[in-house]
Protein backbone atom coordinates (compact mmCIF):
# COMPACT_ATOMS: atom_id res chain seq x y z
CA UNK A 1 0.00 0.00 0.00
CA UNK A 2 1.16 3.29 -1.14
CA UNK A 3 -0.17 6.22 0.58
CA UNK A 4 0.49 10.25 0.02
CA UNK A 5 -0.58 12.57 2.83
CA UNK A 6 -0.98 16.20 2.09
CA UNK A 7 -2.37 19.66 3.73
CA UNK A 8 -4.03 22.10 1.84
CA UNK A 9 -2.07 25.57 2.44
CA UNK A 10 -2.91 29.17 1.42
CA UNK A 11 1.13 29.95 0.10
CA UNK A 12 1.29 32.64 -2.30
CA UNK A 13 -0.43 32.02 -6.22
CA UNK A 14 -0.58 28.19 -5.07
CA UNK A 15 -3.87 29.16 -2.62
CA UNK A 16 -5.71 30.66 -5.83
CA UNK A 17 -5.49 27.33 -7.90
CA UNK A 18 -6.09 24.83 -4.89
CA UNK A 19 -8.21 26.41 -2.07
CA UNK A 20 -11.84 25.89 -3.63
CA UNK A 21 -10.70 23.99 -5.96
CA UNK A 22 -12.19 20.30 -6.81
CA UNK A 23 -10.37 17.25 -5.11
CA UNK A 24 -9.62 15.31 -7.94
CA UNK A 25 -8.49 18.41 -9.68
CA UNK A 26 -6.33 19.12 -6.72
CA UNK A 27 -4.92 15.89 -6.27
CA UNK A 28 -3.82 15.53 -9.76
CA UNK A 29 -1.85 18.60 -9.72
CA UNK A 30 -0.26 17.82 -6.87
CA UNK A 31 0.51 14.10 -8.18
CA UNK A 32 1.76 14.67 -11.82
CA UNK A 33 2.32 10.67 -11.99
CA UNK A 34 -1.37 9.57 -11.56
CA UNK A 35 -3.83 10.47 -14.17
CA UNK A 36 -6.53 11.97 -13.50
CA UNK A 37 -8.70 9.01 -14.09
CA UNK A 38 -6.68 6.84 -11.89
CA UNK A 39 -6.97 9.27 -9.23
CA UNK A 40 -10.81 9.76 -10.09
CA UNK A 41 -11.29 5.72 -9.59
CA UNK A 42 -9.39 5.34 -6.21
CA UNK A 43 -11.93 8.32 -4.88
CA UNK A 44 -14.89 6.17 -6.26
CA UNK A 45 -13.54 2.95 -4.78
CA UNK A 46 -12.87 4.86 -1.25
CA UNK A 47 -9.46 4.87 -1.24
CA UNK A 48 -9.07 9.24 -0.25
CA UNK A 49 -10.03 10.13 3.04
CA UNK A 50 -11.17 14.00 3.33
CA UNK A 51 -10.21 14.95 7.01
CA UNK A 52 -10.18 11.41 8.53
CA UNK A 53 -13.66 10.65 6.45
CA UNK A 54 -13.60 8.81 3.17
CA UNK A 55 -14.67 10.77 0.36
CA UNK A 56 -15.97 8.98 -2.72
CA UNK A 57 -16.63 12.33 -4.53
CA UNK A 58 -14.61 13.88 -6.98
CA UNK A 59 -16.70 17.11 -6.92
CA UNK A 60 -16.18 18.18 -3.59
CA UNK A 61 -13.94 21.54 -3.13
CA UNK A 62 -10.73 21.86 -1.14
CA UNK A 63 -10.07 24.67 0.91
CA UNK A 64 -7.09 25.47 3.56
CA UNK A 65 -6.12 23.49 5.95
CA UNK A 66 -7.75 20.26 4.65
CA UNK A 67 -5.77 17.15 5.29
CA UNK A 68 -6.34 14.29 2.44
CA UNK A 69 -4.82 10.75 2.49
CA UNK A 70 -4.76 8.81 -0.95
CA UNK A 71 -3.97 5.19 -1.24
CA UNK A 72 -3.34 3.34 -3.75
CA UNK A 73 -3.66 -0.45 -3.12
CA UNK A 74 -0.77 -2.69 -3.88
CA UNK A 75 -1.44 -4.67 -7.45
CA UNK A 76 -1.29 -8.26 -7.87
CA UNK A 77 1.19 -8.89 -10.64
CA UNK A 78 -0.48 -10.75 -13.36
CA UNK A 79 0.02 -14.37 -13.85
CA UNK A 80 0.95 -14.57 -17.46
CA UNK A 81 -0.01 -17.91 -19.23
CA UNK A 82 1.59 -19.80 -22.47
CA UNK A 83 -0.67 -19.82 -25.07
CA UNK A 84 -0.46 -21.44 -28.40
CA UNK A 85 -0.67 -18.38 -30.91
CA UNK A 86 1.43 -18.33 -34.25
CA UNK A 87 4.77 -16.15 -34.56
CA UNK A 88 6.20 -15.12 -37.98
CA UNK A 89 9.75 -15.73 -37.01
CA UNK A 90 12.25 -13.80 -39.33
CA UNK A 91 15.51 -14.63 -37.15
CA UNK A 92 15.69 -17.05 -34.18
CA UNK A 93 19.16 -17.98 -32.48
CA UNK A 94 20.00 -19.35 -28.99
CA UNK A 95 20.14 -15.97 -27.40
CA UNK A 96 17.87 -13.75 -30.01
CA UNK A 97 14.42 -14.07 -31.34
CA UNK A 98 13.18 -11.45 -34.01
CA UNK A 99 9.56 -11.50 -35.24
CA UNK A 100 7.17 -9.73 -37.68
CA UNK A 101 4.34 -8.63 -35.58
CA UNK A 102 0.65 -8.19 -37.16
CA UNK A 103 -1.47 -5.91 -36.07
CA UNK A 104 -3.85 -5.72 -33.65
CA UNK A 105 -1.36 -7.92 -30.65
CA UNK A 106 -0.59 -6.47 -27.94
CA UNK A 107 3.18 -6.98 -26.96
CA UNK A 108 2.36 -7.60 -23.20
CA UNK A 109 -0.36 -7.90 -20.69
CA UNK A 110 -1.88 -5.07 -18.88
CA UNK A 111 -5.28 -4.14 -17.66
CA UNK A 112 -7.87 -4.78 -20.17
CA UNK A 113 -5.71 -7.50 -22.01
CA UNK A 114 -4.73 -9.86 -19.84
CA UNK A 115 -4.34 -12.69 -22.16
CA UNK A 116 -3.76 -13.19 -26.16
CA UNK A 117 -0.55 -10.72 -26.36
CA UNK A 118 2.97 -11.11 -27.61
CA UNK A 119 4.68 -12.36 -24.29
CA UNK A 120 1.55 -15.02 -24.25
CA UNK A 121 3.03 -16.44 -26.74
CA UNK A 122 6.61 -16.30 -26.36
CA UNK A 123 6.01 -18.31 -23.44
CA UNK A 124 5.01 -20.84 -25.22
CA UNK A 125 7.57 -20.63 -28.01
CA UNK A 126 10.39 -20.15 -25.13
CA UNK A 127 8.95 -22.02 -21.94
CA UNK A 128 12.28 -20.99 -20.44
CA UNK A 129 11.57 -17.67 -20.84
CA UNK A 130 10.23 -16.15 -17.52
CA UNK A 131 12.55 -14.06 -15.77
CA UNK A 132 14.58 -12.72 -18.45
CA UNK A 133 13.76 -8.91 -17.96
CA UNK A 134 11.12 -8.95 -15.59
CA UNK A 135 7.84 -11.24 -14.95
CA UNK A 136 5.00 -9.40 -16.74
CA UNK A 137 7.37 -8.50 -19.73
CA UNK A 138 9.70 -11.73 -20.39
CA UNK A 139 12.29 -11.05 -22.99
CA UNK A 140 10.91 -7.39 -24.32
CA UNK A 141 13.85 -4.76 -24.71
CA UNK A 142 11.27 -2.64 -26.81
CA UNK A 143 8.21 -2.50 -27.91
CA UNK A 144 5.71 -1.57 -30.81
CA UNK A 145 2.06 -0.02 -30.37
CA UNK A 146 -0.88 -2.74 -31.06
CA UNK A 147 -1.40 -1.70 -34.65
CA UNK A 148 1.77 -1.44 -35.47
CA UNK A 149 3.64 -4.11 -37.23
CA UNK A 150 6.45 -5.21 -37.92
CA UNK A 151 10.19 -6.26 -36.65
CA UNK A 152 10.43 -6.49 -32.90
CA UNK A 153 13.19 -8.47 -30.99
CA UNK A 154 13.38 -10.93 -28.14
CA UNK A 155 16.35 -11.86 -25.64
CA UNK A 156 16.26 -15.27 -24.37
CA UNK A 157 19.36 -15.04 -22.44
CA UNK A 158 20.29 -12.85 -19.44
CA UNK A 159 23.38 -11.75 -21.77
CA UNK A 160 20.74 -10.69 -25.08
CA UNK A 161 18.67 -8.52 -22.87
CA UNK A 162 21.49 -6.80 -21.31
CA UNK A 163 23.13 -6.55 -24.56
CA UNK A 164 19.89 -5.26 -26.62
CA UNK A 165 19.19 -2.70 -23.91
CA UNK A 166 22.77 -1.76 -24.38
CA UNK A 167 22.28 -1.08 -27.69
CA UNK A 168 19.30 0.51 -27.75
CA UNK A 169 20.32 3.28 -25.09
CA UNK A 170 23.42 3.77 -27.08
CA UNK A 171 22.13 4.59 -30.10
CA UNK A 172 23.68 1.59 -31.75
CA UNK A 173 21.05 -0.38 -32.50
CA UNK A 174 18.96 0.75 -35.79
CA UNK A 175 15.35 0.65 -35.94
CA UNK A 176 13.91 1.84 -39.59
CA UNK A 177 10.11 2.02 -40.22
CA UNK A 178 7.70 2.68 -42.60
CA UNK A 179 5.17 4.78 -42.94
CA UNK A 180 2.49 6.59 -45.28
CA UNK A 181 1.64 9.98 -43.93
CA UNK A 182 -0.88 12.76 -44.74
CA UNK A 183 0.12 15.74 -47.39
CA UNK A 184 3.31 16.42 -49.25
CA UNK A 185 6.40 17.57 -46.91
CA UNK A 186 8.17 20.22 -48.70
CA UNK A 187 11.44 18.80 -48.33
CA UNK A 188 12.97 15.34 -49.07
CA UNK A 189 14.63 14.79 -45.62
CA UNK A 190 14.25 16.05 -42.00
CA UNK A 191 14.64 15.61 -38.20
CA UNK A 192 12.01 16.08 -35.71
CA UNK A 193 13.22 16.84 -32.25
CA UNK A 194 10.72 17.34 -30.07
CA UNK A 195 10.18 16.07 -26.74
CA UNK A 196 7.06 13.69 -25.72
CA UNK A 197 5.33 13.24 -22.63
CA UNK A 198 1.81 12.71 -21.82
CA UNK A 199 -1.07 14.58 -22.87
CA UNK A 200 -1.70 17.52 -20.46
CA UNK A 201 -5.71 16.93 -21.02
CA UNK A 202 -5.77 13.58 -22.30
CA UNK A 203 -4.02 10.88 -20.44
CA UNK A 204 -4.44 8.03 -23.17
CA UNK A 205 -2.34 10.16 -25.59
CA UNK A 206 0.68 11.02 -25.77
CA UNK A 207 2.00 14.49 -27.33
CA UNK A 208 4.85 17.36 -27.42
CA UNK A 209 5.47 18.28 -23.57
CA UNK A 210 8.11 20.54 -22.58
CA UNK A 211 11.40 18.97 -20.76
CA UNK A 212 10.31 21.27 -17.78
CA UNK A 213 6.77 19.86 -17.57
CA UNK A 214 7.87 16.51 -17.84
CA UNK A 215 8.66 15.93 -21.48
CA UNK A 216 11.42 13.27 -22.45
CA UNK A 217 14.14 13.95 -25.33
CA UNK A 218 13.06 12.17 -28.36
CA UNK A 219 14.40 12.38 -31.94
CA UNK A 220 13.19 10.80 -35.41
CA UNK A 221 14.67 11.47 -38.43
CA UNK A 222 12.78 10.89 -41.62
CA UNK A 223 13.11 10.37 -45.49
CA UNK A 224 11.22 10.62 -47.99
CA UNK A 225 10.63 7.28 -49.85
CA UNK A 226 7.58 7.65 -52.38
CA UNK A 227 5.41 11.14 -53.21
CA UNK A 228 2.00 9.45 -53.76
CA UNK A 229 -0.27 12.79 -54.57
CA UNK A 230 -1.74 13.63 -50.68
CA UNK A 231 -0.23 11.04 -49.26
CA UNK A 232 3.73 10.21 -48.61
CA UNK A 233 5.76 7.13 -48.33
CA UNK A 234 8.18 8.18 -45.53
CA UNK A 235 11.31 6.15 -43.82
CA UNK A 236 11.16 7.02 -40.62
CA UNK A 237 14.56 5.79 -38.36
CA UNK A 238 14.11 6.24 -34.70
CA UNK A 239 16.86 8.02 -32.53
CA UNK A 240 15.02 7.61 -29.67
CA UNK A 241 12.47 5.54 -28.73
CA UNK A 242 9.19 7.24 -26.55
CA UNK A 243 5.96 5.92 -26.65
CA UNK A 244 4.12 6.57 -30.00
CA UNK A 245 6.95 8.22 -31.18
CA UNK A 246 6.78 8.37 -34.63
CA UNK A 247 2.74 9.07 -34.40
CA UNK A 248 3.60 12.00 -31.92
CA UNK A 249 6.07 13.56 -34.46
CA UNK A 250 4.58 13.28 -37.49
CA UNK A 251 1.17 14.86 -36.40
CA UNK A 252 3.75 17.38 -34.62
CA UNK A 253 4.94 18.50 -38.23
CA UNK A 254 1.52 18.49 -39.83
CA UNK A 255 1.62 14.96 -41.53
CA UNK A 256 -0.12 12.38 -39.16
CA UNK A 257 0.22 8.55 -40.24
CA UNK A 258 -2.40 7.43 -42.21
CA UNK A 259 -5.16 5.43 -40.48
CA UNK A 260 -4.11 6.77 -36.68
CA UNK A 261 -6.81 6.67 -34.87
CA UNK A 262 -5.93 8.86 -31.97
CA UNK A 263 -3.25 11.57 -34.11
CA UNK A 264 -5.34 12.05 -36.96
CA UNK A 265 -8.79 12.14 -36.67
CA UNK A 266 -10.54 13.54 -38.95
CA UNK A 267 -8.65 12.40 -41.79
CA UNK A 268 -9.41 9.76 -44.25
CA UNK A 269 -8.00 7.51 -47.96
CA UNK A 270 -11.15 5.51 -48.11
CA UNK A 271 -9.01 2.07 -47.62
CA UNK A 272 -10.05 0.27 -44.38
CA UNK A 273 -7.07 -0.42 -42.22
CA UNK A 274 -6.79 -1.90 -39.59
CA UNK A 275 -4.93 0.80 -37.68
CA UNK A 276 -1.88 3.07 -38.39
CA UNK A 277 -0.31 2.22 -41.30
CA UNK A 278 2.72 2.51 -39.78
CA UNK A 279 5.65 -0.55 -40.18
CA UNK A 280 8.67 -1.66 -38.18
CA UNK A 281 10.58 -2.71 -41.54
CA UNK A 282 14.18 -2.98 -40.91
CA UNK A 283 16.50 -3.81 -37.63
CA UNK A 284 20.01 -3.37 -37.00
CA UNK A 285 21.87 -4.95 -34.51
CA UNK A 286 24.95 -6.94 -33.29
CA UNK A 287 24.43 -10.13 -31.83
CA UNK A 288 25.01 -10.01 -28.01
CA UNK A 289 27.45 -13.40 -27.89
CA UNK A 290 29.40 -13.42 -31.63
CA UNK A 291 29.29 -9.47 -32.08
CA UNK A 292 27.83 -10.30 -35.24
CA UNK A 293 25.71 -7.47 -37.28
CA UNK A 294 22.37 -9.00 -37.62
CA UNK A 295 19.78 -7.48 -39.84
CA UNK A 296 16.71 -8.20 -40.48
CA UNK A 297 14.08 -7.17 -42.73
CA UNK A 298 10.10 -7.22 -42.10
CA UNK A 299 7.83 -7.76 -45.17
CA UNK A 300 4.68 -5.81 -44.78
CA UNK A 301 1.66 -6.89 -44.24
CA UNK A 302 -1.39 -7.29 -47.48
CA UNK A 303 -2.86 -3.93 -45.59
CA UNK A 304 0.01 -1.54 -45.88
CA UNK A 305 0.88 -2.74 -49.53
CA UNK A 306 -2.59 -2.60 -50.64
CA UNK A 307 -2.19 0.92 -49.21
CA UNK A 308 0.52 1.74 -51.47
CA UNK A 309 -1.09 0.01 -54.58
CA UNK A 310 -4.20 1.94 -54.04
CA UNK A 311 -2.34 5.65 -53.85
CA UNK A 312 -0.28 4.96 -56.84
CA UNK A 313 -3.27 3.92 -59.30
CA UNK A 314 -4.83 7.14 -57.72
CA UNK A 315 -2.00 9.29 -58.31
CA UNK A 316 -1.62 7.69 -62.30
CA UNK A 317 -5.26 8.28 -62.87
CA UNK A 318 -5.27 11.96 -61.90
CA UNK A 319 -2.01 12.70 -64.02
Amino acid sequence: MTAFNLEVEETGDSFAHTSGERLDRYLSEKLPNLSRSRIQQLIEQGNVHLNEQICTTKKVNVKTGDRIILEIPEVRPLEVQAEDIPLDILYEDDHILILNKPAGLVVHPAPGHPDGTLVNALLAHCPHLPGIGGVQRPGIVHRLDKDTTGAIAIAKTDIAYHSLQAQLQAKTARREYLGVVYGAPKTETGIIDEPIGRHPQDRKKMAVVPIEKGGRNAVTHWQILERLGNQTLILFQLETGRTHQIRVHSAKIGHPIVGDPIYSSGHSVGVNLPGQALHAWRLKLQHPVSGDLIEVTAPPPHTFTTLLEVLRRRLAMSS
